[in-house]
C-alpha cells in the first residue's frame, strides 16, 4: 500500500528513505531502523462528575537502539496512532542527530485539558502514568517521558509523584520524567529550551557564509523581520530571545483566533500577556482576522512553531520568507518542502532546529541520577580562581579592574549558565555538520536530507555494534 507523502507520518517515511537511499543503506537494516517496533493503546475509566469516564492514551516506541527511549506526552482530542508514531520516529533521529544518548518515543492522551478543572486532570495523570508503569513506558532506565503540546511542569510533576508512589524503593525515580518544576527535581532552563535552541540554531546558520546566499540574506539578526506562528511556549521564547538579544524585528505573529502585525516590531512580553489573559491574540494592536495573509508576509525568516501540516501544497508558493526554521513538529509537508526548495528557501529542519528540548531534558536526567545540581562543586572554584588571576593582573600593571567590569568576570557559572552553554554547544555542532554534509555533496538536495542522513548512519552504527 503506497504512501500518502503528506501525511505527518507519510513525510517522515519519504525523507527517510531519500536519506537511506544516499546512505546506501541495506533494505534490511532500512526496514529495522524505520519501522515502529511497539505501540501501546491503553485505554482506562477515571470516576468524574458523578459518572465514569473513558480516555484513551497512546505510547510508541520507535527504536531502542538506545536506551532509555525519550519523547514527550502531548494532551489533544486530536491525537491518533500515526501522529504518534511520526512524532516517535523524529524523536529518533533526533536524539541520534545531537548525540543524545536516548531511542525514540513519544506518547498522547486523547483529551482537552482545558475542559477539566485541575484537580480532575490530576486524578486523570495519575491513572494515566499507573497504565503506563504497568507496561513499563515510564521509567528512568527504560522510558522517559516529557512535557509536549498541552502538558507542562505540572503534569510532569504529577507523573513523577504517581511513579514514586508505586516504586517507593527506586533510588533514582525522579528521573523517570524530565520537563518537572525545578523544585521537584527540574533544570534551570527546561522550560525555555526549545525557544532557545531555535535562537542558537539562528545564530549558527548566520555564520555560514554560503547558507546565507542560497536564501539570499544578508549576514546578522540585527533588524531581520520576523513571521512567527504559533505563540505558545516555543515560539513565545524563541520570539522573545530573538527581538531582545539579537534586535531581530518580529512583524508577525499568527494564532489559533487570527494574527496580529506591526511593522516595527510587536512587543513579544505585551501579546503574550494579552493571549494569556483573553485566549488569544483578537484586541491587540494590529490585530487582523487574516491569518493567510499574515503567513504570505514579506519576510526574512519564518518560524512555524505550532502543529504538524501548516505549510501545505496549498499555500507553500504564497510563502515569501528566505528562511524557515521548523520550531513545530512536521510543519511543512514533503510536497511544500518541495516547492520551497525549488524556490531557494532554506529550511532548516525540525529533528534538529526544535531538539533544544531533549537537549536540556538530557542534562535534567543526567542531573537526577547524579543527585547533584549542576555547578554546585565548581562555581565558587571558578570564582576564587579568577579572583587570584584578577589580582595578580591589577598588581602587575598598576590598576583597579572598574567594580561593575569586576563582578562580572569573576562571577562563576550557576546552573542556568552551564545549561544553556551546553545547549548553545549542541545546537553549534549540530548545524556545522548538517551544513557540511549538504555543501559538500551534491546529491543531497537540503539541510532536511542531510541531517536525516547524519542521523541514520549513526544509528546503524549503533546497531552494528550491537551485531544487528
Amino acid at each position: 500500500m503506497s504512501t500518502n507523502v503528506d501525511t505527518f507520518l507519510g513525510s517522515v517515511e519519504t525523507t527517510f528513505d531519500q536519506a537511506a537511499d544516499l546512505v546506501g543503506l541495506n533494505d534490511e537494516l532500512r526496514h529495522k531502523i524505520k519501522i515502529c517496533n511497539s505501540t501501546y493503546v491503553v485505554r482506562f475509566g477515571v470516576r468524574l462528575r458523578g459518572g465514569l469516564v473513558t480516555f484513551t492514551g497512546y505510547r510508541s516506541v520507535h527504536s531502542e537502539h538506545r536506551e532509555p527511549v525519550k519523547g514527550g506526552i502531548r494532551y489533544s482530542l486530536h491525537a491518533d496512532q500515526d501522529e504518534v508514531e511520526a512524532l516517535a520516529a523524529l524523536m529518533t533521529y533526533k536524539c541520534a542527530l545531537v548525540e543524545a544518548p536516548f531511542g525514540g518515543s513519544k506518547g498522547a492522551l486523547v483529551i482537552d485539558p482545558t475542559a477539566w478543572e485541575p484537580h480532575e486532570l490530576e486524578r486523570i495523570t495519575r491513572r494515566f502514568t499507573q497504565e503506563l508503569a504497568k507496561r513499563h513506558l515510564i521509567s528512568p532506565a527504560q522510558n522517559v517521558p516529557a512535557p509536549d503540546m498541552g502538558t507542562g511542569e505540572r503534569e510532569m510533576a504529577w507523573m513523577a509523584d504517581e511513579y514514586k508512589r508505586l516504586n517507593p524503593n527506586e533510588l533514582n525515580s525522579w528521573a523517570c520524567v524530565t520537563g518537572k518544576p525545578v523544585s521537584k527535581g527540574g533544570i534551570r532552563g527546561r522550560v525555555e529550551a526549545t525557544g532557545r535552541g531555535v535562537q542558537y540554531a539562528l545564530r549558527e546558520c548566520f555564520r555560514h557564509p554560503k547558507d546565507l546566499e542560497f536564501a539570499g540574506v544578508t549576514p546578522g539578526l540585527k533588524d531581520k523581520r520576523i513571521v512567527v506562528q504559533g505563540l505558545g511556549n516555543v515560539g513565545y521564547h524563541a520570539a522573545q530571545f530573538l527581538s531582545q538579544e539579537d534586535e531581530a524585528i518580529v512583524v508577525g505573529v499568527i494564532e489559533r483566533d487570527g494574527a496580529v502585525v506591526d511593522e516595527s516590531g510587536i512587543d513579544i512580553d505585551g501579546l503574550h500577556m494579552h493571549i494569556h489573559k483573553n485566549g488569544g491574540v483578537k484586541g491587540y494592536k494590529g490585530y487582523t482576522e487574516d491569518s493567510a495573509s499574515v503567513l504570505a508576509m514579506e519576510c526574512d525568516i519564518m518560524i512555524p512553531a505550532a502543529l504538524e501540516g501548516v505549510i501545505t501544497v496549498d499555500n507553500a508558493n504564497d510563502i515569501k520568507a528566505k528562511i524557515i526554521i521548523e520550531a513545530a513538529n512536521g510543519p511543512i509537508t514533503f510536497t511544500a518542502n518541495q516547492i520551497l526548495l525549488d524556490r531557494k528557501c532554506l529550511i532548516i529542519p525540525d529533528l534538529y532546529a526544535n531538539a533544544g528540548g531533549v537537549t536540556v531534558s538530557y542534562f535534567e536526567w543526567v542531573k537526577n541520577l547524579s543527585h547533584i545540581r549542576f555547578g554546585r562543586l565548581g562555581r565558587r572554584q571558578a570564582e576564587n580562581q579568577m579572583i587570584n588571576i584578577l589580582s595578580a593582573v591589577e598588581e602587575l600593571v598598576g590598576k583597579k579592574v572598574p567594580e561593575g567590569w569586576r563582578d562580572k568576570i569573576i562571577e562563576g557559572p550557576t546552573e542556568l549558565d552551564l545549561v544553556r552553554s551546553g545547549l548553545d554547544d549542541v545546537m553549534r555542532e549540530g548545524y556545522a555538520s548538517i551544513s557540511a554534509k549538504w555543501n559538500n555533496d551534491s546529491r543531497i538536495p537540503d539541510l532536511r536530507t542531510a541531517a536525516m542522513m547524519i542521523a541514520i548512519e549513526r544509528i546503524s552504527d549503533s546497531y552494528s555494534s550491537l551485531g544487528i
